[in-house]
């Protein structure tokens, strides 16, 4: 038995106000175009089910575009006659019930099983079942749809769990609405054949509880692309599982990676500017998104440093982002942005950096003075 499992493919995500030739939101298009190479594999692989473990969508409502494009996918896949099953996630789930599941719109799909309604739902064939728990909102239920889940397994065929949570502290995203799996219900897993994980967005098996083992059939498939700039994983892709038919129900699982627009990662070390630019590579940068930090910044600098000026030192990438780390003058400490700095700081860093010591100590306290003197002012006619 081959299956096929992809996850948080997030369709609708947009971001960096860029615009392909179609004027769609160039991130837009490149989760569509990922989707698509999803789509393209199925049809090469031919697996005997398709599975996708949570968050189709990036909202709970989604563009028109994304609800389109989705519905042409899904005609191609079910035209392929193969059992696709497919979960909500907490991005596809609304938050009240005012609103209806995105995912009821693939309902008259003869060879689409959606299971979106936050309780467990079994989703039976004649040799495998799929157990399938989607997205919950509300923590005090999900106990009791997980051991639903538990007293449904059937020893006589090939058991799939499919969730769309956190398993382990490591897999928490931080964001509102995550479901928690609980750990002491862990040993469920070693009942089913396969595991399959969505929401955390990269590959990989699934720790044992308390240990650094891994479970040999618990696997996150991970996203096929990027919602955050902080994701600097440049391998995405879907997860190929083979269980073969024997006494133990071998387990083969493949991870297969999908072209997608590269992240750059580039430095400049602004405690010697000029040679740090000298320095940039920006030879592996064509249609990337480039992501540059400005290090060991002065306040003074960032006047200086223009972002447009750092932006033309990569002129075949896609999108530059610039993040400035400054360096707090009196200490090692760092802080993120100019904005943290108090005008009495910056203007203290300003004659720090053009005074010797002696000078500075002078005036260091004569300038503390006045902007004491000045607060009080301002207090009194506040």
């Amino acid at each position: 038995m081959k299956i096929l499992h992809f996850s948080d493919t997030h369709l609708g995500y947009n971001d960096l106000d860029i615009l392909d030739e179609n004027n769609i939101n160039q991130r837009e298009a490149d989760f569509y175009d990922a989707f698509t190479q999803v789509v393209n594999q199925i049809i090469k692989i031919k697996p005997d089910f398709i599975i996708h473990t949570g968050d189709l969508f990036h909202r709970s409502s989604p563009s028109n575009r994304a609800i389109t494009f989705a519905l042409e996918q899904f005609k191609i896949i079910d035209n392929l006659d193969i059992p696709f099953i497919l979960i909500a996630g907490n991005h596809s789930t609304p938050r009240t019930n005012l609103s209806s599941p995105i995912l009821k719109i693939f309902e008259n799909f003869k060879n689409v099983y959606a299971s979106y309604s936050q309780e467990y739902k079994k989703i039976e064939f004649d040799d495998v079942v799929f157990h399938t728990l989607p997205h919950m909102n509300d923590d005090s239920i999900a106990l009791d749809q997980i051991e639903l889940c538990e007293s449904s397994i059937d020893t006589r065929k090939k058991n799939i769990m499919m969730m769309h949570c956190t398993v382990g502290a490591w897999y928490l995203m931080n964001e509102y609405g995550e479901w928690v799996y609980p750990s002491d219900k862990e040993y469920i897993f070693e009942k089913m054949d396969y595991v399959a994980l969505g929401h955390w967005h990269g590959f990989g098996a699934v720790s044992i509880k308390g240990t650094k083992e891994k479970y040999e059939n618990v696997f996150y498939s991970g996203s096929l692309e990027r919602t955050s700039l902080n994701d600097k994983r440049n391998e995405k892709g879907f997860v190929v599982l083979d269980i073969e038919d024997d006494l133990l129900n071998t387990l083969h699982v493949e991870y297969k990676q999908i072209n997608i627009r590269p992240i750059r990662v580039k430095e400049i070390d602004c405690s010697d500017y000029e040679q740090s630019i000298q320095n940039i590579d920006s030879s592996d940068t064509l249609n990337a998104i480039v992501d540059v930090k400005l290090t060991n910044l002065s306040s003074l600098q960032s006047i200086d440093i223009q972002n447009s000026s750092i932006k033309e030192l990569f002129p075949d990438a896609m999108s530059v982002n610039i993040k400035r780390e400054f360096k707090n003058s009196s200490s090692d400490s760092k802080v993120e942005d100019i904005e943290a700095l108090s005008l009495e700081e910056y203007f203290l860093e300003h004659i720090q950096d053009d005074s010797k010591k002696e000078e500075y100590d002078r005036l260091k306290n004569k300038v503390q003075e006045l902007f004491s003197l000045y607060e009080e002012s301002t207090n009194d006619t506040n």
